[in-house]
């Protein structure tokens, strides 16, 4: 293996002996003196690196999941053909793993004067902002028996943002938006609900729909259609604090609530209401609000990528003075949080009147599908003991959600692959019924 810059040519010279020359020496000599010379001068062909010049270009985000492609340019001035050996140096949890050394090693030759590029492709494993740290560049001669070596510091950052997985179910959810926008007042009875149209009765109809003065006016029987109210403001509120931590299946309670917020945020937008995010445990994480229906989404989802569990215990009178804060006017607020016993009724349960009185609630909780399962088990005593334990657990968040039902809060309890959507569903059901 080639050593490196001047070590490797004192080693070189290191080798040949000094002082009287016994029998056998001589051919030794002979054979390291042209082999320390060809290393010199090897090592003295070899490129500097750093009179090379770099820079970067390419993607500056991408989601979970998938690949981002950053191109670095080697720019060599000197007269001298680079060839060498490039690490492109990102956090671990810029790949996957065991790729690493082959997504972020490159070989390369540049001749005098030219330029080549090289891409690394990163695949990160984690939200948030991925820094690159250094460019490692290893110069050989025209040998391969030196290499000079140096290193570049290029700033680069490529956000990592949530994934959306849950998009996939927002074309039918914006079906069910769009029948319930034409829906006759009898499907949409409800405090809140905005006048639309005349139409003529049809069999079926309930007769306090109709429109008297409209129908004196024709031959025929008129009712009006209503359509749910447009421009309401709903305040998404994300727990960030150490129960938000806890991991269910692959990936923290955090990233799934965030999965149905995004859900929830695209099909308001689309039903022409505001919407707003506060990120909170003891401090506001994040705060998003004020943003045009085109803008919602990216807005939520630049905000949330950076975002990360707190193991701290969550502040709920913090909490609730930031949401009345954040939603001034009447709204909608809902909170992704957890029904556990103790957070809520030492937390939660304390402040609820003061959000109650002035907004409509609906709370959202990540489900551990872990536990349905051990719910299930029998077949021996272990199982046994593991269907009791899981079935209390199940008692104790049931006993947690009715007793938010008692103050007027909308519950919705789901695994995460089924938050999201029942979530959109509690939505349209609260738009519906005319509660927001």
């Amino acid at each position: 293996m080639a050593l490196t810059g001047r070590a490797a040519l004192l080693a070189a010279l290191g080798s040949i002996p000094v002082g009287i020359l016994e029998p056998g020496w001589s051919g030794i000599l002979a054979v390291n003196g042209p082999l320390a010379l060809a290393c010199a001068c090897d090592y003295a062909l070899a490129t500097p690196v750093r009179r090379l010049v770099l820079s970067r270009s390419g993607d500056t985000s991408t989601r979970l999941g998938e690949t981002a492609d950053v191109t670095l340019t080697i720019s060599n001035p000197s007269r001298r053909t680079l060839r060498a050996q490039l690490r492109d140096a990102w956090p671990p949890s810029s790949w996957q793993p065991g790729t690493e050394i082959e997504a972020s090693r490159h070989r390369l030759t540049v001749p005098p004067g030219e330029r080549r590029r090289v891409t690394t492709r990163l695949r990160p494993t984690r939200r948030g902002d991925r820094q690159a740290d250094r460019v490692t560049i290893r110069s050989y001669g025209p040998l391969g028996l030196f290499s000079r070596q140096g290193a570049h510091k290029l700033p680069w950052s490529v956000r990592v943002l949530p994934p959306f997985t849950s998009r996939k179910h927002l074309p039918s959810k914006l079906a069910r938006l769009r029948e319930l926008d034409g829906r006759t007042s009898v499907l949409t009875r409800g405090e809140g609900t905005e006048f639309d149209s005349l139409r003529e009765y049809v069999p079926g109809d309930d007769t306090r729909s109709i429109d008297w003065r409209a129908t004196a006016r024709q031959s025929s029987v008129a009712v009006r259609t209503w359509r749910p109210e447009r421009d309401r403001h709903i305040l998404l509120v994300l727990d960030t604090g150490r129960t938000s931590a806890g991991r269910v299946g692959d990936a923290p309670r955090l990233d799934a609530s965030m999965d149905a917020a995004l859900l929830l945020a695209a099909l308001a937008s689309r039903a022409g209401d505001r919407v707003a995010l506060l990120a909170y445990d003891r401090r506001v994480r994040a705060l998003v609000q004020g943003r045009s229906a085109g803008d919602v989404l990216p807005g939520l989802v630049n905000a949330m990528a950076a975002l990360e569990p707190e193991l701290v215990e969550t502040d709920a009178r913090g909490l609730t003075a930031a949401a009345l804060r954040t939603a001034p006017r009447r709204s909608l607020i809902v909170l992704l949080t957890t029904l556990d016993a103790a957070p809520v009724e030492q937390g939660l349960l304390p402040v609820l009147p003061q959000l109650a009185q002035r907004h409509t609630l609906l709370v959202a909780s990540v489900a551990d599908p872990h536990i349905a399962r051990m719910a299930e088990a029998r077949g021996n005593a272990e199982a046994v003991y593991e269907a009791a334990a899981a079935a209390q657990a199940q008692s104790e968040r049931q006993r947690t959600a009715e007793q938010l039902r008692r103050h007027g809060v909308t519950v919705v309890d789901a695994t995460p692959e089924d938050l999201a959507p029942t979530l959109a569903d509690a939505y349209l059901a609260l738009k519906a019924a005319g509660r927001l």
